[in-house]
């Protein structure tokens, strides 16, 4: 039964055949064919890159957490996922010439967490097993001092070697694996059986904020102009976003509320959890037109971009206009404009803005809360269990929010960049006694995961997008949506097969 619901599960690849993309199972690739790799997907197959350009992540087959840039002519991994940007790939090797396999499966970081009642019974076991091994000794001595026939001997030992609990292995076995099918009714699908047990051990809950307690369906509200009409600030914006080489969920709400005609670019950037802004530059044009963009335009979280921007930027009156809209729980992100610059370098999560931007305006976007994250919310907290959202987004937008999902007034809250200033001791603390993380990056995110467990929480952490990959496999028991990435579907202990 397993079996047959995994299926609904497992990663699909989308290739192109015949001029059509469609969607194959993995069992229907070939060496030769042409696939798409999109954000938060899969690598299946070794190939090369045809064209596009995004980031990789390499970690389960390197164990490093940067990510790899790459590009027309480089080399794809199966084993990987796309962090960033988007690409077409030709499939060059499978099986076991595939790097993934030569380097063994133990390399693609494989985690295996045992849960208190395993530790308890190997405990057990071994502790009954050296008695055994103690008394063996004792049954032989004895035989050859006596002269005991061999037949009687053998027998004692026997019966000896019974005394080790082994069906102690098979009972849990059993009761994991009737937990998992009784869950399943649910919509859980098991994927590592002693994920039941955890359930009932988690004390700690870590949620991500964007298509986990939300339903990762973005409107955009409104847009801001700073020192220009609203409607010329539009008009960058969507040539913007149709321009660019890869999307997520923001370029997708911004082309369904003003669809737009991409233009000529010269290089691009594309978003970064790490980073958390996107950048577009345009060549000068041949001829002056005011509808025909120049320069670098960049799309991010506002004390991102806050950085790059001109000294004489007023960035407290930006902040003032910004602040209310994330205490309604809208996500805000600055657009800001260099005209001298024409390129930009993509160098991954190091990639820098040019100096002296120009704040240009900023847009607001809304997104849908999950119908029962309140009831689901309230439940946990009554069990006892304790709720740590962890977000990308502004800690006042994800508390606004929280407060929306029934979590009480009280609630504390902390910015990834004061997270990063912290000594470890800070940091512990924080991750201890604060409810609201915001702006954090994914390695921040397996950091407070790690600092957690280390002062004896049992930890679950809950995600749906490449960037929690890294805190779920540190988690104690880490669960993933179906409609999530490949990459936290294939990491996680349970996938909710509806959400």
């Amino acid at each position: 039964m397993l079996d047959h619901i995994a299926l609904l599960t497992r990663p699909k690849a989308i290739v192109v055949r015949d001029g059509a993309e469609r969607e194959v199972s993995l069992e229907q690739l070939v060496i030769g064919d042409v696939l798409i790799l999109s954000l938060g997907d899969q690598v299946v197959l070794d190939g090369t890159v045809l064209s596009g350009k995004a980031q990789l992540d390499e970690s389960q087959l390197t164990g490093e957490s940067d990510l790899i840039p790459k590009q027309v002519g480089d080399i794809v991994y199966s084993g990987s996922f796309c962090a960033s940007g988007s690409l077409h790939y030709r499939a060059a090797k499978a099986g076991t010439d595939s790097l993934a396999n030569q380097i063994t499966s133990g390399a693609r970081g494989f985690r295996r967490v045992l849960t208190p009642l395993q530790s308890q019974i190997n405990v057990v076991v071994r502790v009954i097993l050296m008695i055994v091994i103690y008394l063996q000794l004792l049954l032989t001595l004895d035989a050859l001092v006596n002269e005991v026939r061999f037949s009687d001997a053998v027998g004692n030992a026997t019966v000896l070697a019974g005394l080790v609990p082994n069906g102690l292995f098979l009972s849990i076995a059993v009761a994991y694996a009737l937990g998992a099918l009784r869950i399943v009714r649910f919509g859980a699908l098991v994927q590592q059986s002693n994920a039941i047990e955890s359930l009932s051990n988690v004390n700690v809950l870590c949620l991500d904020k964007t298509g986990t307690l939300t339903a990762n369906r973005l409107t955009l509200q409104d847009v801001y102009a700073l020192g220009m009409g609203k409607e010329k600030l539009t008009a960058i914006l969507s040539s913007m976003v149709a321009s660019a080489t890869s999307g997520n969920k923001t370029s997708e709400a911004v082309i369904t509320a003003f669809p737009a005609k991409s233009q000529p670019i010269t290089s691009d950037v594309p978003f970064s959890s790490a980073r958390k802004w996107s950048a577009v530059a345009f060549a000068p044009p041949a001829a002056p037109s005011a509808d025909v963009l120049q320069g670098v335009y960049a799309l991010g979280a506002p004390e991102f971009v806050h950085p790059y921007l001109a000294e004489d930027t007023d960035w407290q009156a930006i902040m003032a206009q910004i602040r209310p809209l994330t205490d309604q729980g809208l996500r805000v992100l600055l657009v800001a404009h260099q005209p001298s610059v024409t390129t930009i370098e993509d160098k991954g999560d190091a990639s820098t803005l040019p100096a002296g931007m120009q704040p240009l305006g900023f847009i607001s976007l809304s997104d849908e809360l999950r119908p029962e994250a309140r009831e689901t919310l309230s439940q946990f907290a009554a069990l006892g269990v304790e709720l740590k959202i962890i977000s990308g987004d502004n800690p006042e937008t994800v508390a606004a929010l929280a407060k929306q999902a029934g979590l009480g007034p009280g609630i504390t809250l902390v910015s990834g960049t004061d997270l990063a200033q912290m000594s470890e001791a800070d940091f512990a603390h924080a991750a201890k006694n604060t409810t609201i993380f915001g702006r954090i990056t994914p390695q921040q995110k397996e950091r407070l995961v790690d600092s957690l467990r280390a002062q004896g929480h049992y930890v679950a952490m809950i995600g749906d997008g490449v960037n929690d990959v890294l805190s779920l496999k540190k988690s104690n028991l880490g669960v993933a949506m179906e409609s999530g990435s490949q990459a936290t579907r294939s990491v996680a202990d349970i996938v909710l097969t509806n959400d």
